[in-house]
């Protein structure tokens, strides 16, 4: 009974249509502005924002043209070693000399270069075929490096020519001296084999490592030069290292890949 009276009693009171409505507190009108414009922002950059990603993968420093093993032609016992590692050699230049059946003969380079690794050694016996030394195919002791980096095969085409990329060189303190600066010059089109990347570092163990994990594909990095450097090239800190970086150094590089939009809209 009390309950009716107080529901007539409601029933019969004024609407009070005139008194003001307070939609919400200012602290609540605050986060509904905040919350608004971050989401005003986010559709924005949805729209037109862009994302950039990154591609790591393991490579080496070398010379453009590769590298090759040298083979002797004839078998024998070396009785000369006429070269030492790291010394430039002309084509047809005599590395060793060999006592054969038919008397000393000597073993020549094949194509010009710097001789990297010598196998051979006096008083070693080698079989005709046998590997006595890699040869890094260059002209000239100057001319500039390169990094071969290679990377999953289905990564490929996500890489363009002229791309940005961090190398982290395994022989020089990245925190210390930075990355060494570089862009990407060519893309392989095809994944190599293990054959073709020992083919071209004349060294199968080299080969074996690129292609633990599949056929990957071959990316040619140039490296930016720089005439404040003491090794040459530009990297991510002022000076780098004071001293010279080798072919044949392992390296990691990060290559950026072009920006990409969040978000395709797809429109009927």
């Amino acid at each position: 009974m009390q309950f009716r009276q107080k529901a007539l009693s409601k029933l019969q009171s004024p609407e009070e249509l005139d008194l003001p409505v307070r939609f919400a507190r200012p602290q609540g009108r605050l986060v509904l502005a905040v919350t608004v414009i971050v989401m005003a922002a986010a559709g924005y950059w949805a729209c037109t924002g862009t994302v950039s990603s990154k591609l790591s993968a393991p490579g080496i420093l070398t010379r453009a043209e590769g590298s090759y093993v040298l083979q002797t032609p004839v078998a024998g016992q070396v009785t000369g070693v006429l070269a030492e590692e790291g010394q430039m050699l002309a084509a047809g230049a005599p590395l060793l000399n060999v006592r054969t059946e038919q008397g000393e003969r000597p073993v020549r380079v094949v194509t010009a270069g710097r001789l990297t690794t010598l196998v051979a050694k006096v008083g070693s016996v080698v079989a005709t075929g046998a590997d006595v030394a890699t040869l890094e195919r260059a002209k000239d002791p100057q001319d500039p490096l390169v990094a071969v980096l290679y990377v999953p095969g289905g990564s490929g085409p996500a890489i363009p020519v002229g791309a940005p990329v961090d190398l982290s060189v395994q022989s020089v303190p990245q925190q210390r001296f930075g990355m060494l600066r570089g862009r990407v010059t060519a893309v392989g089109r095809a994944p190599l084999t293990q054959a073709q990347i020992a083919g071209f570092l004349g060294d199968g163990g080299l080969a074996e490592q690129f292609s633990r994990h599949g056929s990957p594909v071959a990316v040619v990095v140039r490296l930016e030069r720089s005439s404040s450097t003491t090794s040459g090239y530009r990297w991510s800190s002022a000076d780098g290292p004071p001293y010279a970086v080798d072919s044949r150094t392992p390296v990691t590089g990060a290559v950026r890949l072009a920006a990409q939009r969040p978000v395709d809209w797809m429109l009927p």
